[in-house]
């Protein structure tokens, strides 16, 4: 059996290899001493580490774990994921929507980090409590979707008003820039701020991203991170997003376990 592991700030993703078949499964960071506890029932297990909390996680185990750099251990789990799914791509950008985010430059040998933002799954928890009290992530995925942004958010045709517009009329103009233009006509329900939290947390990732690909000269952006578990809005805006900019998005099934795919595979190539 071989493990992989990305202990990160919000959640540890655990990637299982047994007779050559992935299984995945995931646990709060806060129950790291949890994850600890069922590793040491399984001495004989190989165990690759990345994340983090990856040095923490090591000093609670027997195993002699292999370590490697997230950025690393995320881009060859891309890489494999990719290859799964018979996708070629020789030079890329990909954005790990996680508690923040992280957008580097892959060539298909080697990855670059090309920059960040503080926008991701962290914003989206905060902005939306402090906006509607929620607290659980899927209700809030779950109620964004019946949302209506165009209340809280301006748009290019708000300006123009039926006038041509000289970039597409769907780009905003300004996040939660409509609400003092509509709080005498309209009531802004909870779901209509989750919907623009999730909007303003994923134009702001988009638009990083494709900055980034218009920099490396790729038109190809591959998008992963716990962020868009079971979250259809922020999925959507980012992909309606990056084909509006005039990208090609890339959205890989359980892309948020590629650093724990990603430490395994490079522990069996070290």
């Amino acid at each position: 059996m071989k493990i992989g592991i990305d202990a990160g700030g919000t959640l540890i993703k655990i990637a299982i290899e047994e007779d050559g078949q992935l299984t995945f499964k995931k646990q709060p960071s806060a129950e790291i001493e949890e994850v600890a506890a069922w590793l040491t029932t399984l001495p004989e297990a190989r165990v690759a580490l990345t994340g983090g909390k990856a040095t923490f996680l090591q000093s609670l185990i027997p195993h002699d774990a292999f370590q490697s750099i997230e950025f690393d251990a995320t881009f060859r789990g891309i890489q494999s994921f990719l290859e799964q799914l018979n996708i070629s791509l020789d030079h890329y950008v990909f954005a790990n929507v996680g508690t923040g985010t992280s957008i580097h430059f892959a060539d298909g040998d080697n990855q670059l980090r090309a920059g960040g933002t503080g926008a991701g799954g962290g914003m989206i928890q905060g902005l939306s409590y402090l906006l509607t009290e929620l607290t659980d992530f899927n209700e809030v995925t779950e109620r964004a979707l019946s949302g209506d942004r165009d209340k809280i958010d301006l748009k290019v045709k708000h300006i123009y008003k039926g006038d041509k517009t000289p970039i597409p009329g769907d780009l905003t103009a300004a996040n939660f820039g409509n609400v003092l233009h509509n709080m005498h006509d309209m009531t802004f329900t909870a779901d209509d701020k989750l919907a623009a939290v999730m909007g303003i947390v994923g134009e702001t990732v988009t638009t990083i991203s494709i900055h980034a690909a218009r920099e490396f000269k790729t038109e190809h952006v591959v998008y992963i991170g716990s962020s868009f578990l079971n979250n259809a809005l922020l999925r959507e805006v980012v992909m309606d997003y990056t084909v509006l900019r005039g990208f090609k998005p890339y959205f890989i099934e359980n892309g948020e376990y590629s650093g724990a795919v990603g430490t395994m595979r490079l522990m069996d190539e070290s």
